[in-house]
């Protein structure tokens, strides 16, 4: 993606590329029943800096059943594992 400052992101194509499709919309709805049963368990709060992570990722094979969640910081969650060189593994 160009880092120009008058580059403009275009969302509805990103949708239609990506985000649109189905096999992506079933993804998002389970990520977001994981999070709204965790929410109602007072597990996570609304603007608490965590998720709910899979612990084996549904792009995996991981099912969206409770066993498979756990809660873990924004930060940890969306990162990329490292090597000792700072490097992504």
């Amino acid at each position: 993606m160009p880092s120009s400052p008058n580059y403009k992101r275009n969302y509805k194509q990103e949708y239609r590329n990506y985000d649109g499709k189905p096999s992506v919309k079933k993804k998002r709805a389970k990520r977001n029943k994981a999070r709204r049963t965790l929410e109602r368990q007072g597990k996570v709060r609304k603007g608490d800096g965590k998720d709910v992570d899979h612990k084996r990722p549904l792009s995996k094979g991981g099912s969206n059943s409770p066993s498979n969640w756990r809660v873990k910081s924004a930060s940890s969650n969306r990162s990329y594992k490292r090597t000792r060189s700072g490097k992504m593994k």
